[in-house]
């Protein structure tokens, strides 16, 4: 049986490598795609998908449009995520009640699974290494919101009998990345010789590339999977040494100026996840560290394409 995807955020930073996944796997696809917004990321595979020009908010257009697809599967992405300003941001509270609605339509309409994106950040981040069984302790109203959803979202699709997963994505990069994120920015000051001021790099994170990430999300969606899943590498690294990793590859770590900001006080030292759960699915990820980062320098030394 085909499986019939549909994808909010499938034109952004995971959802594009999903969405190119499910394409490529047979799926029939359609993305929510906000009226104005840049699909670029989506250009190779515009012609084997379904466009709903619509917003979140519009739950009648969305409705009437799944009620005809009929999706079996789907994965919700889309999220306010402004860097600087998202954390705090009001809009979460409304992105919150319309995932709600979208969940809802989803049930009416006879979708089999949802699989929805939570962060991290739900949880109690001072413990450092997360497990999915691992005490919540969101600090932002972004948090709170994601992780609302996830509470809700569980008992409404338990109610209506459909499967829910809950995928807490923990750090990631990749090609197309918002270029004012760490990354791509180092990336980028380096590529034009030019210094790069960081603080020590002390801060523990795991990382992954987006496009296991967006494999990941794929693989939970399609294979037997229910509830909390860490979307982590469960290798933890210091931001010196991703870095570090970065400068070396290009061959230009001196021009990487560690200690010259000072740390953050709200930046928690230690957080990786635990990612047993997803493993135990069968998932495995494409990239190993250092070859995910060469493969988005060498994205970005193209002038960022291909």
């Amino acid at each position: 049986m085909t499986t019939r995807l549909f994808i909010t955020g499938g034109a952004g930073f995971v959802g594009a490598p999903l969405v190119h996944q499910a394409v490529a796997d047979g799926a029939e696809v359609m993305v929510l795609h906000r009226a104005g917004g840049d699909m670029a990321r989506l250009d190779a595979v515009r012609g084997h998908i379904r466009l709903l020009e619509s917003d979140l908010a519009d739950s009648t257009t969305i409705r009437e449009a799944l009620s005809t697809f009929r999706p079996t599967k789907a994965i919700h992405l889309a999220w306010y995520a402004e860097p600087g300003k998202y954390l705090t941001s009001p809009k979460n509270v409304e992105l919150l009640q319309q995932s709600l609605a979208l969940l809802q339509t989803l049930i009416a309409v006879g979708c089999e699974k949802a699989v929805m994106v939570g962060t991290c950040a739900e949880y109690d981040t001072d413990m450092g290494y997360l497990k999915e069984t691992s005490p919540t302790r969101p600090s932002t109203i972004y948090a709170a919101s994601k992780l609302a959803l996830a509470n809700l979202g569980e008992h409404l699709a338990r109610a209506g009998g459909m499967d829910f997963v809950w995928a807490r994505l923990f750090y990631l990069y990749g090609r197309a990345e918002d270029p004012r994120r760490l990354v791509p920015a180092l990336i980028q000051s380096l590529l034009r010789d030019e210094p790069f001021s960081a603080s020590t790099g002390d801060q523990v994170r795991d990382y992954m590339h987006a496009d296991d990430v967006a494999g990941a999300l794929w693989h939970l969606a399609t294979h037997e999977a229910n509830g909390v899943y860490n979307i982590a590498s469960g290798e933890p690294v210091t931001i010196k040494l991703l870095m570090g990793k970065i400068g070396d590859i290009l061959g230009k770590s001196s021009l990487i100026r560690f200690g010259a900001l000072p740390p953050r006080p709200w930046d928690p030292p230690v957080i990786f996840g635990d990612n047993t759960r997803l493993r135990a699915t069968g998932w495995q990820p494409r990239f190993s560290l250092y070859d995910g980062l060469a493969d988005v320098i060498a994205w970005w030394s193209r002038g960022g394409s291909g």
